[in-house]
């Protein structure tokens, strides 16, 4: 008896000492062993490849593997956008765009995943701001509404492509104002301001990331904000809101991070997660937002999902309305 007790007593022991190491693996976070790739789907300089440096350069702190971030423009962000989802989905590629353009991509064609194939994360919002070059004699909201009824389709009009967010300020100006314009797109956002501080266009909407240094260096004129409330750029001064010329225009703007597919191993959108709440909460997130006028957000998880169906609910039933839509967002269930 004394000795069953004693080899029950040393297979308790033994059971325990086993359990302990694979307790510690299941509750062990995620640590990458290697370089995480983060593939910007536009040119370098814009909004989505400003905000992956900024963004990638703090998570990367607590991640403990740098995040190199790699430019892949074209198709306007869809083909960058691919390439990610058609790599392994173990959390070393990763994209960075806004949150307006992965939503468009199935509405115009370009991909067949849709916004709730990917799961986000936000640390920067920034507004739209509607710029004519220094010397233009568009010198107002009114000037440039007068212009565009006077001419229609003829002023001329520059964004980083169909489904961008530049793209969808001009599309709700031209509903709120009653106006058109002539539409010519870019590769991407900076190549579509460069074209109207050069003259090549005479009016861009594209985000105040973007424009901010050009209106610093007096290269551009900003003539209002798409958000509700007025936007100040340090070093240049304060935009007004464009409700104040156009009530019925509604507050918009833009959400930008770093996208992955929402597939991910769990303990990988575990690790992702924590990096991004310590990342988001730094000092390196506030100064980029002052610098270049816009507002450090910290949206992930269950907030990004809502946020995301919310805003699909919206830009996608624009470009339905617009024409330019190859599919109906019925199609995907968004709801109008």
């Amino acid at each position: 008896m004394k000795g069953r007790q004693i080899l029950l007593a040393s297979v308790v022991a033994i059971s325990a000492l086993s359990i302990i190491p694979l307790t510690s693996i299941a509750q062990e976070k995620w640590k990458p062993t290697k370089t995480i790739s983060v593939v910007v789907p536009w040119p370098a300089g814009g909004a989505s490849d400003t905000v992956a440096r900024m963004t990638a350069g703090v998570m990367e702190q607590s991640l403990g593997q740098r995040m190199v971030v790699v430019n892949t423009p074209g198709g306007a962000g869809a083909i960058g956008t691919k390439e990610v989802w058609d790599k392994p989905h173990d959390g070393y590629t990763l994209t960075a765009n806004a949150t307006v353009s992965v939503g468009s991509y199935p509405i115009l064609g370009k991909l067949e995943q849709t916004h709730r194939d990917w799961i986000y994360y936000l640390p920067i919002f920034t507004p739209n701001v509607v710029c004519v070059k220094a010397d233009s004699p568009i010198k107002s909201i009114d000037d440039l509404v007068a212009l565009m009824k006077s001419k229609p389709n003829a002023t001329v009009l520059a964004s980083a492509g169909v489904g961008s967010s530049g793209y969808f300020a001009a599309e709700l100006f031209k509903a709120a104002a009653g106006v058109t314009y002539r539409h010519v797109p870019y590769a991407g956002g900076v190549p579509a301001v460069m074209a109207v501080a050069s003259g090549e266009a005479e009016v861009v909407m594209q985000l105040s990331v973007e424009v901010a240094e050009l209106l610093r260096s007096g290269k551009l004129r900003a003539l209002a904000v798409s958000s509700k409330q007025p936007l100040a750029i340090d070093g240049y001064g304060e935009i007004p809101s464009l409700q104040k010329f156009i009530p019925n225009f509604p507050d918009y703007g833009s959400y930008f991070g770093i996208i992955a597919p929402a597939d991910l191993p769990k303990d990988v959108v575990a690790a992702y997660d924590d990096a991004f709440v310590k990342g988001a909460a730094s000092q390196a997130v506030k100064d980029y937002a002052k610098t270049k006028g816009a507002m450090p957000i910290a949206i992930y998880g269950k907030d990004a999902k809502e946020l995301t169906e919310r805003l699909a609910s919206k830009e996608a039933w624009i470009l339905f309305d617009s024409g330019t839509a190859a599919k109906s967002p019925a199609d995907f269930k968004i709801a109008r």
